[in-house]
């Protein structure tokens, strides 16, 4: 067994950089690196980079001495005062939405939360579902060449989570557009823009405002939502109050399709240009689900999320003083060799839902259930009316550089 060492002595400048180098493959760097050091501090992101899956797990079950407060990424030079203020302000004063709670707080919040994703609740929904991708792939269909990216995959995992939290129609554009206003937030470079940073910033306090203004009008009166359902039907009579639900439902539309639209177009890039092409879902060679999981297992739409160490503790061999910034490298646990025999290769197969593309622990995703069932929806949707659909000639796709995200800036197909 080897022993554990301090940080201090592997405080090395690591060249990890997603945003820029490694964007496009960061897996390469991450499983050339993990296999002599699976631990390693990286200047960029001002974090612990932990690439095993054994040690990511260790972690995520570790809520004494772990914390979710701060798992956000941070942005790489400071905001001005008027932008960081709105920045923390945006939800209300003190807010804190459910993926940043420790216990015991955490535990009330995602108990009620969890009663809004149960099995019959995403069963009585995937109607709606497949109504949404059924009408935006009929819209597509008529297309010869297109991006996929913003054709589809966006707007249908944006469509689906409004319509489960009750969203008006009107709003969804401004959804999505608060949701990149907040990216940027959190992406801000030291050469970023003042006036821009604070038009975003304002954004989101009208993001907050909205959550807000929607909430109270569920509230006196109720209808057939998420949102209703939090604050009048909660699981043995445990309900959330306005101002709870309020902070919840940024982050709900936020992840909710980020996440939804980076998996789709991962799965099938990914199938497109594999030997068997689109052809294989199309006859059933592979399935659906397993499809599914192998995008995500392949290429984790969260390629990580951060923790913090609340006091001094041993990673993976490592010493890490209490207060040190760790980034669960989500991704490169489903490229960990110790958990796959081929990691580099995408091979769909019933063994691909070992990935931590959900997280674990506590804060395992909590649409977890209904994502998979939006995904294998689409992926229904797409193989029935467009059989022959290919990539289109051309470079390759490129991802944008919001990592721990892990979105295609554009993904043309044709048919």
């Amino acid at each position: 067994m080897a022993m554990p060492v301090d940080s201090e002595q592997l405080h090395e400048v690591r060249s990890f950089d997603p945003y820029g180098a490694h964007r496009d493959d960061p897996y390469s760097f991450l499983a050339d690196i993990g296999e002599t050091e699976p631990v390693f501090y990286a200047p960029l992101l001002g974090a612990w980079c932990v690439t095993r899956r054994e040690d990511m797990v260790a972690v995520l079950r570790d809520d004494q001495s772990f914390s979710a407060r701060d798992h956000n990424p941070r942005p790489a030079a400071a905001l001005p005062e008027d932008v960081s203020r709105m920045f923390r302000t945006w939800r209300g004063a003190d807010a804190v939405a459910v993926g940043s709670l420790d216990p015991p707080e955490h535990a009330r919040v995602r108990e009620v939360l969890n009663a809004g994703f149960t099995p019959a609740r995403v069963r009585a929904f995937e109607p709606t579902i497949r109504a949404i991708a059924t009408d935006l792939v009929e819209r597509a269909a008529v297309l010869t060449e297109f991006d996929f990216i913003s054709a589809f995959a966006v707007p249908y995992a944006l469509e689906v989570i409004c319509r489960r939290l009750g969203v008006p129609e009107d709003y969804y554009d401004r959804c999505r557009t608060w949701s990149e206003q907040r990216i940027e937030l959190m992406m801000s470079q030291s050469n970023a823009d003042p006036e821009r940073l604070r038009e975003f910033a304002r954004g989101l306090m009208d993001f907050g405002a909205f959550a807000r203004s929607l909430v109270q009008e569920r509230l006196a009166a109720p209808q057939d939502d998420l949102i209703s359902e939090l604050l009048h039907d909660g699981k043995a009579g445990r309900t959330l109050t306005a101002d709870e639900v309020s902070v919840q439902v940024p982050t709900l539309i936020f992840a909710g399709h980020m996440t939804c639209a980076e998996a789709l177009g991962t799965i099938l890039y990914q199938q497109l240009q594999s030997p068997g092409g689109w052809a294989e879902v199309v006859d059933g060679t592979i399935a659906v689900r397993d499809l599914v999981e192998e995008g995500l297992r392949f290429d984790s739409p969260l390629a990580g999320m951060y923790r913090t160490a609340v006091r001094d503790v041993v990673v993976g061999g490592v010493h890490l003083a209490a207060g040190s910034r760790l980034l669960l490298l989500y991704g490169a646990a489903g490229r960990d060799s110790r958990s796959h025999a081929c990691p580099a290769a995408f091979s769909p197969d019933s063994r691909s839902a070992t990935h931590l593309a959900f997280g674990h622990g506590i804060h395992f995703c909590l649409g977890a259930g209904f994502a998979r069932a939006e995904l294998e929806i689409a992926v229904e949707a797409i193989a029935t009316r467009m059989p022959g659909l290919t990539l289109a000639p051309g470079q390759p796709p490129h991802h944008r550089p919001v990592f721990p995200l892990r979105a295609l800036t554009e993904l043309r197909v044709r048919q």
